[in-house]
Order: structure tokens, then C-alpha cells, then sequence
């Protein structure tokens, strides 16, 4: 049992980087996060910011020798994964911690049958014959609101929806009752309408099962809905993190204030949506200095040096990784 004052997952300081013709992308840098049992954690940033990879890096699902771990440590229910066995990790894959991709059509094998599938993961981990899978699976998918659910384990993953496939995704991940589940992006190419539906869904079944999530995404509507604290990235750094209502309602970070000064609904009709100036740093040789510097309108000689992540002076509960912040609200932190 996972003692519930300890954190389900506890990455800490980790540093990654990919090797290239010439040298290295250095994908993550010092990336610090913790997700505490049965609370969802989000972590939102740009294409390229080192989301994905965090994720990825959780479960060890990067290529074998396609990347290097040099700093940090990262552990799952209190065992590290850096270090564990590649069979002890197929065991762990599943039942402590369960992946929702973000193209289904990718996760799901198209040339086998949803029913094959699903019941392939409940007997990896489970002592079931075929005909107790087969039923278990079927379970699982009426669970999971979908109507006819015999009908879909008959089918192709090409013969579905996008909803549909998803909520077959949230099922399998769910199948093996895991402690985390890491959700990459699961609602990115859905309508809002169904979008809406597979979020509710997973909150609600992780809520019933105590299970923790954490969240990648982009979609700052998505943070709000769902995640009690949010970590914001930027080129592989971890810039501003805290409980999500008072990151979104008063950013302090200007790169978390240029994403939401981004968003459709801060502008007003007929006036173009505001942008964050310049690009990404190349990760192949990255600045020495503050990583978001080339793009920050309060940067300063100061800010060639690398800022600490570390608790704001008016607000211990969130930390930030800038030399500058924005001024707290008059009203006091995350009063609007």
C-alpha cells in the first residue's frame, strides 16, 4: 500500500537530454513535479516545452538508448524507476500507472479487435482465462457509458468514433485499477461537446477509484476544469508552478501571462490574438541564462543568469522560476 502522505509520483531535478549528430537536445532541465495521492496535477506549456517527454520519462516509455538521464531522480510509489528492471516496469505499467495517449488511433493496434485488445491487457495482469476477460472487458466498457459495449469489442479501432476510441482508451488504462494515471493530451482532437464528456468521465472514474492524474496538455480550459495544482513549462524548465486558481487567475510569470493573454476569450472581437514574440530556444545548445529571456519584454542584464525555481516571497504555495515576476493583485494573490 502507497502511504498517503507520500507522493504517488516524485520527480525531482531531473535533467534529460536525446543524443544527435554533433552533440544533444536537452529535452528536460532540473524538472522538479509531484503528484499526491487522488489529486490531479496538470502541466501545460507549448509544443516543445518538455511535457510529453516528463510524461513519457514516468512510465520509462522512451526509446531504449535513444536518450540519456543525466541528473535527478524520479520515482513512482515510492521505487525508482531509473533503476528498476525492464520487467519489474511491464508490471508497474498498468497496475501503479496507466498512459492515455493522445492520438488513439496510434494507441490502438488497427488490425486487431478492441475485444482482443482489451482483454490481452486484463490477462497480462490478471490470472483470467479468455471467456473471464472477455467479460471483465465488457464490464469495463459499461462502465464507461458506452452503449452496446459487445458490439464495440467486436469492432475495429477504425470502425469507432474519436470519442469512442477514447473512452475505450480511459477503460483500458483504468482496467488494471492504477494508482496514477497519466493522461497525454486525450482530448486534443475531439469536439468540445465530447471533449467535455471524456473529461467528466475521467475525473469522475479516477474520483471513484482514489486514483491521482496527471495531466499534459496545452489547453489552459482544460487545467481549469480539472487539476487542483498546475505546473507551467517552457524549454524543458519547470517557470511557475501552484495551485491551479491562483496560477491562472493572477499569473506572476510572464510567459504563464502570455499564454493566457493568447487565449480566444481574452480578445475582444475582431482584434487579432495576442502572441508571445520570437521562438523556443534550440535545445541543442540552450541560453546560459534565463531560458524565456529572448522573449520577455521585462528582461534585463539579470536575467543571463539562470533563476532558481523558488517560493514567492508573498506567496509560499507557488513557485517561480523568474527574476522579474508580474506584481501580485492589489486584492491580494489570485483574487480575480
Amino acid at each position: 500500500m502507497t502511504d498517503a502522505a507520500a507522493p504517488v509520483l516524485d520527480i525531482r531535478d531531473l535533467s534529460l537530454e536525446f543524443p544527435v549528430f554533433g552533440g544533444a537536445v536537452r529535452a528536460l532541465n532540473g524538472v522538479s513535479l509531484r503528484v499526491m495521492p487522488g489529486e490531479t496535477v496538470g502541466v501545460v506549456g507549448e509544443s516543445g516545452s518538455g511535457k510529453s517527454v516528463t510524461a513519457m520519462a514516468a512510465l520509462r516509455l522512451l526509446p531504449a538508448g535513444g536518450y540519456r538521464v543525466t541528473g535527478g531522480s524520479l520515482r513512482l510509489m515510492g521505487e525508482d524507476v531509473l533503476a528498476a528492471p525492464e520487467a519489474r516496469m511491464r508490471r508497474w505499467r498498468g497496475r501503479r500507472a496507466a498512459m492515455i495517449f493522445q492520438e488513439t488511433m496510434t494507441a490502438l493496434n488497427p488490425t486487431r479487435r478492441v475485444g482482443d485488445q482489451l482483454s490481452g491487457v486484463l490477462r497480462t495482469h490478471h490470472a483470467l482465462d479468455r471467456r473471464q476477460a472477455r467479460d471483465r472487458a465488457e464490464a469495463l466498457l459499461r462502465d464507461m457509458m458506452i452503449p452496446d459495449p459487445a458490439q464495440v469489442l467486436r469492432a475495429y479501432p477504425f470502425e469507432l468514433s474519436g470519442g469512442m476510441r477514447q473512452r475505450v482508451m480511459v477503460a483500458m488504462a483504468f482496467s488494471c485499477d492504477p494508482t496514477l494515471l497519466i493522461a497525454d493530451e486525450p482530448t486534443t482532437a475531439l469536439d468540445v461537446t465530447v471533449q467535455r464528456q471524456v473529461l467528466q468521465l475521467l475525473r469522475g472514474k479516477a474520483r471513484e477509484r482514489g486514483a491521482a492524474i496527471l495531466f499534459i496538455t496545452h489547453d489552459m480550459a482544460v487545467v481549469s476544469q480539472c487539476c487542483d495544482r498546475v505546473y507551467v513549462m517552457y524549454a524543458g524548465t519547470v517557470v511557475e508552478q501552484g495551485p491551479t486558481a491562483r496560477v491562472l487567475g493572477a499569473p506572476r510569470h510572464p510567459y504563464t501571462r502570455g499564454l493566457l493573454d493568447g487565449l480566444p476569450e481574452r480578445a475582444p472581437p475582431g482584434v487579432p490574438l495576442a502572441a508571445i514574440p520570437g521562438q523556443v530556444p534550440d535545445m541543442r545548445s540552450p541560453p546560459a541564462g534565463c531560458v524565456f529571456a529572448d522573449r520577455c519584454a521585462r528582461a534585463d542584464a539579470q536575467c543571463r543568469q539562470a533563476p532558481p525555481l523558488r517560493p514567492a516571497p508573498d506567496d509560499p504555495g507557488r513557485r517561480l522560476a523568474c527574476w522579474h515576476p508580474l506584481d501580485a493583485p492589489a486584492g491580494g494573490e489570485g483574487s480575480r
